[in-house]
């Protein structure tokens, strides 16, 4: 419990599940603290860029990788930025795990590849919410 959760899902990339992620979020928060929780907000603008705007997204990022004590990544709709995230959390030797629906997308092998991903499918909800309920205990 009172664990430093980095959650990571598309923004960029695209947005599809947003309200999702911010379901997420809120759950996970019941027990813990999301340092992300942006990535679940409907309203964040993630088409507002340029390099300043970036660098500084970049540095408060990578900072709360660093300070993380896991990565939580819902990875159904691919992402390079989050992708970028995992490895940075790898360096860093932060533990990573993953989830996607499976009947919606194929993982790339270079996250099915590396055995330091703990990597999980699911469909429903619930499938998720127990999943994660088991990784914070």
């Amino acid at each position: 419990m009172n664990k430093k959760v980095y959650f990571a899902g598309s923004i960029r990339g695209g947005q599809e599940d947003t309200a999702f992620y911010h379901e997420i979020i809120s759950m996970i928060d019941q027990t813990d603290h999301v340092l992300t929780e942006q990535v679940g907000d409907i309203h964040h603008n993630a088409l507002e860029h340029g390099r300043s705007k970036d660098q500084a997204i970049y540095d408060k990022d990578t900072a709360w990788l660093r300070e993380c004590d896991l990565v939580i990544a819902e990875c159904t709709h691919p992402s390079l930025g989050v992708g970028y995230e995992m490895a940075y959390a790898e360096k860093n030797q932060k533990p990573v795990y993953i989830f996607y629906r499976h009947s919606e997308v194929q993982l790339s092998a270079m996250l099915t590849g590396d055995p330091y991903f703990h990597i999980q499918s699911y469909e429903t909800k619930e499938e998720l919410w127990h999943m994660i309920s088991e990784i914070l205990k």
